[in-house]
């Protein structure tokens, strides 16, 4: 028994990958990955993504920068007593700008860390599926199959619009 067949649609515009993702939604077939030589709201909006986790990353990473910030600053004021003129040890208000600049670079930190792990980088591994001709001046859209199927795929791409490639 073989594994799946993968088979890629390749397109000349993105009008015919936005009809070809609807269309591909509805069927038997299981949609894996598109390839765009353009950045496109059209395919983006097409494909129905989850809001990206990064936000979360930056908001964890700000918090954590805040209270460092502030525990730092206590931490300092509290090991190297300083005593000016009777003012208190702990005063809060020069505090909150140790805490912003923390907050400031933790989030930043965050939003770096949840780039990276959210976009699964780095791949150190080349793509298996891809051809070059979508780094050009074509859109490929990759999708599976079980072995029997794979004439009914090529014949899917094929009535929409699209120049088909077999992967081995």
């Amino acid at each position: 028994m073989q594994g799946k067949k993968y088979i890629m649609g390749l397109f000349k515009t993105e009008d015919q990958v936005v009809s070809t993702l609807a269309a591909l939604k509805a069927s038997v077939f299981h949609f894996q990955r598109v390839h765009s030589p353009i950045p496109s709201h059209k395919i983006m909006d097409a494909l129905q993504l989850k809001k990206s986790k990064v936000g979360w990353f930056t908001l964890t990473g700000g918090i954590l920068g805040l209270i460092s910030g502030f525990a730092l600053a206590v931490y300092c004021s509290v090991e190297w007593k300083l005593i000016v003129s009777g003012k208190p040890i702990i005063s809060l208000i020069p505090f909150f700008i140790v805490g912003f600049e923390f907050t400031i670079l933790f989030a930043v930190f965050g939003n770096v860390i949840g780039l990276l792990t959210q976009a699964r980088l780095p791949s150190l591994k080349p793509m298996e599926y891809y051809d070059p001709r979508c780094s050009g001046e074509h859109f490929g859209v990759l999708a599976t199959c079980e072995p029997m199927q794979q004439d009914d795929l090529k014949d899917f791409f094929q009535q929409n619009g699209g120049e088909v490639k077999v992967f081995d």
